[in-house]
Formats: structure tokens, sequence, C-alpha cells
């Protein structure tokens, strides 16, 4: 069997890391497995630009995407060669709607592996509540100017009028966000499944905490919390609630990593060191579906506080390997923290979990089963 795993970015974002990761998962149970990434940025710049003129402003220039241009993929070798194709976060130009089309009519076996809501709703990636979706995606509430909101609503019936010409797999990495694709009238006649992403034990693993704050140089005795964000001011990862829960912990200290942070960090085995490091993880996020930072500091044993949105309640068992804080209430996210500090036996709880539900070897299996 021959898979070809489709992703804009190589290494970058979260969903480049699950693609890669599954990739080396699947190649460990002998599939052969090539890669399509994004070659040019011109089609991005293009559609960015179409964005701004229609809405005549760059507000939330970042949030919706209408995929008008792109790279044709179908005449690459590794795409004749494929026995399935394999979507995973396809944006920011670099598969358009037509290409999309395209892949369906070949013929080929189709799996998409849901990121975010993009490829089962109109234009937006996380609807923020929005159920829209669920009809024809009428009036984007992201878009400020009227005339702008109707592209949501023409991206959505091209997507209907594509799907109706093949069979998809659509993926959830959680069981919210296939719960969310299945209410899609864009999903209408297609599979949903949710599995989840994969993770390497071997890398992801507990390490004594001492040996891992002594490779940062961090005092070995005091209660550390982690954050870490692609952009740590990102407003949609909560920056601002962690902030005024840490306020009510003065003796705790915060370390965050990524752009504006403490650390930038990209290699895996360092990363692996500082969630070690740390006695909690936060990630106070205000949409996500099944963050892999989750997954890599409850394989570390570092147990996880986090709001109740998206996937994160399936992630974080609340009070048994972490806590689960109600939605944007800073001070229960801070009681969060509380806890886990004060209950070091959620370590082992959260690293059991972690070993038995992102196994490389079962989450391979389950996809194969799909391929299949």
């Amino acid at each position: 069997m021959r898979v070809l795993i489709v992703n804009t970015t190589e290494r970058t974002g979260g969903a480049a890391i699950a693609a890669n990761r599954l990739a080396k998962a699947l190649r460990q149970e002998g599939v052969e497995v090539a890669t399509a990434t994004r070659k040019g940025r011109w089609a991005f710049y293009w559609e960015r630009l179409r964005i701004a003129l229609a809405n005549r402003s760059r507000k939330n220039l970042w949030l919706v995407d209408i995929a008008n241009r792109g790279e044709d993929i179908t005449k690459t070798s590794a795409f004749r060669e494929a026995d399935v194709v394999h979507l995973h976060w396809v944006n920011q130009g670099f598969l358009s709607l037509g290409t999309i089309e395209k892949i369906l009519r070949s013929g080929k076996r189709v799996v998409w592996t849901l990121h975010d809501q993009w490829p089962y709703a109109g234009i937006c990636h996380y609807a923020e509540g929005c159920d829209r979706f669920q009809t024809a995606c009428h009036r984007c509430p992201q878009l400020a100017h009227p005339g702008a909101r109707d592209l949501s609503h023409k991206v959505f019936e091209a997507k209907r009028r594509i799907y109706g010409q093949g069979n998809i797999t659509f993926v959830g990495c959680s069981q919210w966000i296939a719960d969310e694709a299945r209410r899609s009238a864009l999903t209408k006649g297609q599979r949903v499944v949710a599995i989840p992403n994969a993770i390497d034990h071997t890398v992801f693993r507990p390490i004594p905490k001492r040996e891992a704050r002594r490779q940062f140089g961090l005092p070995e005795e005091g209660p550390i919390v982690l954050f870490i964000c692609q952009k740590v001011t990102d407003e949609r990862k909560g920056v601002r609630y962690l902030d005024e829960a840490m306020k009510q912990l003065p003796d705790v200290r915060v370390i965050r990593v990524g752009k504006g942070g403490d650390y930038e960090i990209r290699e895996e085995q360092r990363m692996a060191l500082l969630y070690a490091a740390a006695d909690v993880f936060v990630t106070p996020s205000l949409q996500d579906n099944l963050p892999n930072t989750i997954v890599e500091a409850m394989s570390c044993g570092t147990p996880c506080v986090g709001f109740r949105v998206g996937g994160i309640p399936e992630m974080i068992h609340h009070q048994t390997d972490g806590y689960v804080a109600r939605y944007r209430d800073a001070n229960d996210l801070a009681q969060g923290i509380r806890y886990v500090l004060s209950h070091p036996e959620l370590s082992e709880a959260a690293a059991r979990y972690a070993r038995e539900t992102y196994d490389e070897h079962r989450v391979a299996q389950l996809y194969m089963k799909e391929y299949e």
C-alpha cells in the first residue's frame, strides 16, 4: 500500500507535527509513505489579497481561507503512484478547491484528518460557536464587510458540489471535532471517524525531574508551570487567562516557550526535557481540537490544566490525571494549578493514559484499517 500524506508545511505547526509522526508510525508498520507540501507562496499571497479586498479590511485575515488558488499535486509522480491520498492541513495557498476536486475525481481513496473545522465549514478554521455549517454557511460573522460575508456561502456550496463527486473518510483527531463534522451538511453520505494523533514514546517519556531541570539550569526545588505556544501573545491560546491565574500564585514560576517567550525550542528531545522539568503544563486555549502539547506533556508524566473547550476534556480527565477548568475562568485555572501541585500522584496517571491512547502502533493500525 502506498500512501501520500499531504500537508501545507513540512515542519511548522501542529498539523505538520502530527502528519510527520503518523508517517513515521506507518513506515514502522511497513506502509510505503510519500509526502507532499507547499512549494511556493504566490497562491498564498494572492488568496490573502482576495480576502482583504473583498472584506475591505485586514481584520481576521488569518482566520479564514477561500482556497481560490493553489498547487496541482495531481500532476506529481507521488500522487500518481499513491493508493491512498491522506490530506491533513492544506490551506494558505496549497490546495485550491479545484485541486481537491481533481483529487476526488481521480478515483483514489481519500482520507482527510481534521486539524480544524475548515474542511466541513465554509471559510473559517474555528467556528467560535457558529453552527451555520449545518446548513449553508450564510453571512460569515468573521468577515466585517457585508459583501465579503457571502464568500463563505460560495465556498461552502463549492465544497458541497466537489465532495459529492467522491468518497472521503473524515478523521477527527478528537471525538469532539468528529461529532461536529457529522453535524455539517458537507459530510452527509461521507464516513466520519475519530482517531487520535500518534506520539513517539521513546522521545516523550518520563525523565527524572531534577535531571531535566539541571539541563536547563533551573532550580531543583520549587514549582514550575509550563506554557507553550507558537507565539506566546496569541489571544486564541488564552495567555491573558494564564497571566491572571499566575497573579494568584506568586510562589510559582511560569516558563513560556515560543516566539516572544523564555525559550524557542525546536528539537523534540530538548522539548521533552522541559516538559519533564515542569510540575504542571497549562493550556488555556480558547479554541482547540486535540493539542499535540497536551499529548507530549502527559507522555512525559506532566499533568495538564486546560479549559473545558474542544477536545481538551477528552484528553485531560478531571482530577484523575489533570484538571479541567471552567471556560474562560482564570480563578478556576489557578485552582487547577494548585490542585495538580498538591497531587503528585497525577503524574503516573497522565503518563499511563498517554502510553495507552497515543501509542504509535495503535494509531497506525487504526489508520491502516481506514485505508483498507
